[in-house]
């Protein structure tokens, strides 16, 4: 018998799938002093080292203060929230 029918399949791996990074709104809510986070600023502090094939923001948390956020992708209560306290979001 060959080789590949002794051997067990093992699952599924999608190769034209799309794998963001993600961050929720209670993470974006701790930094101070910045009105406009994008991709760039998230890495100079440090919250996100990798950022594999773009950033999608979470609705998790709130914010407190108008912000705009730029990202690839939103989840429906993250734009929600974020119009909600007086901001934008914007898909880059």
């Amino acid at each position: 018998m060959p080789l590949q029918r002794r051997l067990p399949k093992r699952g599924f791996k999608n190769h034209f799938s799309i794998e963001f990074a993600v961050i929720n709104l209670k993470d974006i809510s701790k930094i101070q002093d910045v009105d406009l986070i994008t991709p760039e600023v998230l890495a100079e502090k440090g919250i996100i080292k990798n950022f594999k094939n773009g950033l999608k923001v979470l609705g998790d948390g709130e914010i407190q203060k108008p912000l705009t956020i730029k990202a690839d992708a939103f989840s429906a209560s993250a734009l929600a929230k974020i119009s909600a306290a007086g901001g934008k979001a914007e898909v880059i």
